[in-house]
């Protein structure tokens, strides 16, 4: 994978402050937002790589390690350690090789990486180190609608697209991990993987709890009154629902697996509940306020 310069990303020098990356991020964030781009296709890839770089250099420990070890920053421990072992190994007479201490030059840092990384054998003989890949984080928003479906998507996360098939009933903010879907591993070791976060955008008619829904349903006073029949909304198509007389407002109702899907569970849902609105009539003519009158006098 290509090296991302984040420092090129946010538009600033190495020797930015933490204000300065701060307020570039901002910016760039507002600009290259993909709501605010539905018709560049790169706008999921730059906002990605725009929030790795914040999340980095907003860090001044992980900063610090990214401008001393660039795109090895996160095997920054690994290396330290290695350089103490390699001190370690040449004080006690154990190893022939060159110690390396205080400042590298470019040859020596060059080397000292080749060593460490599997480049050269070393004189041991012994095995170099391998060191896992770092983890990706990705966000993917979904309505509530695509939430309840089992449906496949591609992901592109930093330039590569990823085919993943999203599960019905995932639920806002729910995160899952794609085993070996991170960043690479270094001299043969095993790659990291991809947190995805889930983000359920609300929807105008339902309301989600848990694996169940929540919905309103605008009722007349005279089915209410009267009782009838109405037709309804669910998620899965239309029903049929009968409404008893003297419906009193705010009553609620329960349809039985109307609900939500419950995740990983075929075939089981939630349950819908529905609360009546009682909508009082307007505008009324005279003849109908006179019955009125009637009936309260009755």
């Amino acid at each position: 994978m290509a090296f991302i310069d984040y420092y090129k990303i946010l538009g600033l020098g190495k020797e930015a402050s933490q204000e300065d990356i701060k307020k570039a991020y901002r910016k760039l964030a507002r600009k290259l937002h993909p709501d605010l781009n539905p018709d560049d296709k790169e706008a999921k890839i730059k906002f990605q790589q725009l929030n790795e770089a914040n999340e980095v250099l907003s860090d001044p420990e992980k900063r610090k390690k990214y401008d001393e070890y660039g795109e090895n920053w996160q095997h920054a421990e690994q290396f330290e350690q290695a350089k103490r072992q390699q001190r370690s190994s040449h004080q006690t007479g154990q190893s022939s090789r060159q110690e390396y201490t205080g400042d590298f030059d470019s040859g020596d840092f060059s080397d000292f990486f080749e060593s460490l990384f599997g480049q050269r054998a070393g004189r041991s003989g012994r095995a170099e180190p391998r060191f896992r890949g770092g983890d990706y984080q990705a966000e993917l928003s979904l309505s509530l609608r695509e939430a309840a479906q089992t449906h496949p998507r591609v992901l592109t996360v930093n330039g590569k697209n990823i085919r993943i098939t999203i599960p019905a009933g995932v639920a806002d903010g729910q995160v899952i991990k794609l085993a070996g879907y991170g960043a690479p591993g270094a001299n043969g070791g095993p790659d990291g993987d991809l947190y995805i976060t889930f983000t359920i955008h609300p929807d105008p008619v339902f309301s989600r709890v848990g694996d169940h829904l929540h919905m309103t349903k605008e009722i007349d006073l005279y089915t209410a009154v009267l009782g009838g029949e109405i037709v309804l909304d669910t998620l899965n198509g239309q029903v049929k629902l009968q409404v008893s007389p003297g419906t009193q407002n705010n009553t609620k109702v329960q349809l039985k697996g109307k609900g939500f899907p419950v995740y990983k569970k075929e075939g089981s849902f939630g349950n819908l509940i529905v609360t009546y609105q009682v909508k009082i009539p307007t505008n009324l003519s005279e003849k109908q306020k006179e019955l009125f009158r009637e009936i309260a006098k009755s």
